[in-house]
């Protein structure tokens, strides 16, 4: 049998903002994506939130980026397509695609639905497909991937809001899940757990309080502050990928609390020994709703730690701008 060429494995025009070199800068892109299989869901991408991976990668400060470089993995939108022997989801749906689209299924760790921590596991972008080719994310105006990691939305929640939650939601969520820890505030407070934030920045605290539901706010650099609550937490989940001092939360947590990592900043965090051996609600994201020619002035404030919350791309209108501006040119 001759070897199919690469319009015929992926045949299906795309396009979408990717980066080209550790610049980071995201540009208009063309490319293509693989015919819907069987097993295939495809939608009509809507919104996309910006991960601070995101922004790791397109500048590759984790090493290992690959250019071009489509980034997003909190992608969601509708079903426009789907495989013959797709049962979940049909036409018209509300779906969403976090941060993987395969794994071998076979090994340990798959065969007990730990997918993510398969030795193959197939990143949304920057990855390399069953195929052989790369993968690209939700940067783009719509997206193909097996049911198996394709999560269906509610009818009454609102897209934008539904996005962030493929990866900001469910990073927070897990780890308290799973170990029992009661932070990262819309959740805990849903659990009706008594919830302190911790910034870096005292302009927060208004938000925190009356707008996220906190119950008690506490500036990192205050050292007065993090005394008078010594050892009063259960559990603490580090969201921050910049890089940091982990004494400070150590400090705050009781006999047996949790400090649990989820940030990943470009350099090794320094871990303070003798301190570790010593001692039903509707949830959405907070978001800033952009257009993608907004998207590298996103970047820039990201990096610089300027967002209140998450940034989420409105790819539909902004596909619709540069098709209009496209054949106002004609």
């Amino acid at each position: 049998m001759a070897k199919k060429s690469p319009d015929e494995v992926h045949p299906v025009k795309a396009f979408g903002w990717a980066a080209s070199d550790p610049s980071g800068h995201l540009s208009p892109f063309s490319f293509s994506r693989r015919a819907t299989g069987e097993e295939d869901v495809r939608f009509k991408v809507l919104y996309c939130g910006i991960c601070h991976s995101d922004l790791h990668c397109i500048k590759n400060e984790w090493g290992f980026s690959t250019y071009p470089l489509l980034p997003g993995h909190e992608i969601a939108g509708e079903v426009t397509e789907v495989g013959s022997k797709v049962t979940k989801v049909k036409p018209g749906d509300k779906v969403g695609v976090g941060c993987l689209v395969g794994a071998c299924h076979s090994c340990e760790n798959c065969t007990a639905d730990l997918e993510n921590h398969c030795p193959q596991v197939i990143q949304t972008y920057n990855s390399i497909d069953v195929d052989g080719t790369m993968t690209y994310g939700g940067y783009s105006d719509h997206m193909v991937a097996r049911e198996r990691y394709i999560v269906r939305f509610p009818e009454n929640m609102p897209l934008d809001a539904g996005a962030p939650l493929l990866c900001a939601g469910i990073t927070v969520y897990s780890p308290m899940k799973y170990y029992g820890g009661h932070v990262a505030v819309k959740f805990a407070k849903a659990f009706g757990a008594r919830v302190t934030v911790v910034s870096t920045s005292p302009k927060k605290e208004e938000e925190a309080l009356k707008r996220l539901g906190a119950d008690s706010f506490l500036v990192s650099t205050n050292m007065d502050q993090l005394k008078k609550e010594q050892f009063t937490l259960d559990g603490i989940i580090d969201t921050v990928s910049a890089v940091h001092p982990l004494l400070p939360l150590l400090g705050l947590l009781k006999a047996n609390g949790k400090l649990i990592l989820v940030g990943a900043p470009e350099k090794p965090l320094e871990l303070p020994a003798f301190s570790v051996i010593m001692a039903k609600h509707n949830i959405t994201a907070d978001i800033e709703i952009i257009k993608a020619d907004y998207l590298n002035t996103a970047m820039e404030r990201l990096a610089k730690g300027d967002v209140r919350y998450r940034f989420v791309i409105d790819i539909a209108n902004s596909v619709a701008d540069i098709y209009r501006e496209t054949t106002q040119r004609k």
